[in-house]
């Protein structure tokens, strides 16, 4: 696209150049009918200087003081223009960067959570373990010490009916046959079936 004030100065130029022309013209143009182009007439003659005069003042007005202006103020609106083409296409690439960089943040930051989550995770389930297997242990010991318990006040239980056992098994078989038996047999007797007693139970 050509300036705006080249071309006014073109057209400007090309006014000027074709006076010679018109006036080199006229004489052929009165004698086709064109009595208004006659320039034996002194006042046509004055009318194309003054007009001449005043197209060529116009023309060193505009060539040198209006038309300057408007390229000036041309080349600054088109300079304008660029540096703010300029200034976006740099903020558009800033921003484009940010966005780069906070996605890029936000990756790091997802991947750092994921990775501390499993790490607080896995050493939430390693403290638990050992808490399970800290507790297996103590019921382990406590159930021995129970069972160990239950054992001991089986036989003691059982070693303080040894003689009530005896006393019954002796009346029973004084009743029976009539006659005294040995204490010493009805007590062995009755430990022996103690033995089987908790031999038994210590099986189940």
């Amino acid at each position: 696209m050509r300036n705006p004030v080249s071309l006014i100065r073109h057209s400007l130029v090309a006014g000027v150049s074709s006076l010679p022309l018109l006036m080199a013209a006229a004489p052929g143009a009165h004698a086709a009918g064109m009595p208004q182009l006659d320039f034996r007439n002194p006042l046509l003659t004055g009318q194309v200087i003054w007009g001449a005069g005043i197209f060529l003042f116009f023309y060193l007005a505009l060539r040198s003081w209006a038309l300057p202006k408007v390229d000036t103020v041309l080349a600054s609106r088109s300079q304008r223009i660029n540096g703010d083409l300029d200034q976006a296409r740099a903020a558009k690439v800033d921003a484009d960067n940010a966005v780069r960089e906070l996605n890029e943040t936000k990756k790091a930051a997802a991947a750092e959570a994921q990775a501390h989550l499993d790490a607080v995770l896995d050493e939430e389930r390693k403290q638990a373990a050992s808490r399970l297997a800290e507790l297996g242990s103590k019921l382990e010991v406590e159930i021995a010490s129970a069972e160990k318990a239950v054992a001991e006040e089986r036989s003691r239980a059982l070693e303080s009916l040894k003689p009530i056992a005896s006393d019954v098994a002796e009346a029973l078989v004084q009743k029976l046959t009539g006659t005294k038996p040995d204490r010493v047999r009805i007590e062995a007797a009755v430990a022996k079936v103690a033995a089987e007693k908790s031999t038994i139970s210590a099986i189940a």
